[in-house]
């Protein structure tokens, strides 16, 4: 399951914090019962043009990650959760909207590796059949 969440109207403050944004990455690993298997990285990109600085962050989770990217000019958060488990999305997108203070969100939600999953072993000749190859360098 990979969760999209684009966050409008945030808080230029709190998307400018890179305490907060490290919390943030912190604490939602446990929050949504994943196992986090390193501490948050977040660090401040000063571009070349004030709109492009922000904030990003990654924290390593044993079931793969989560991101989080700030426009603080813009009101703006690009925040990516990536677990091949399950976990409540609504409640993820609701703790994100309040953490920021959003306005709004637009949110997307891909199942991904489906052809893995537990259930799925006959399907996975016909997925991989369809499939073209693709030549390594």
């Amino acid at each position: 399951m990979h969760l999209i969440i684009d966050g409008y109207g945030v808080d230029p403050g709190k998307a400018n914090d890179l305490n907060f944004i490290f919390d943030v990455l912190d604490r939602t690993p446990d929050e949504i019962g994943m196992t986090k298997i390193m501490p948050p990285y977040v660090f401040r990109y000063c571009g070349v043009q004030e709109q492009d600085m922000g904030i990003s962050g990654i924290v390593l989770i044993a079931e793969s990650h989560i991101s989080i990217h700030t426009f603080p000019v813009h009101g703006h958060i690009n925040i990516d959760i990536f677990s091949c488990k399950e976990f409540d999305a609504e409640a993820v997108i609701d703790a994100m909207r309040r953490n920021f203070n959003a306005a709004h969100v637009k949110t997307h939600i891909l199942k991904r590796g489906l052809e893995y999953l537990p259930g799925r072993e006959e399907k996975n000749g016909a997925l991989a059949s369809s499939r073209g190859t693709v030549a390594t360098v």
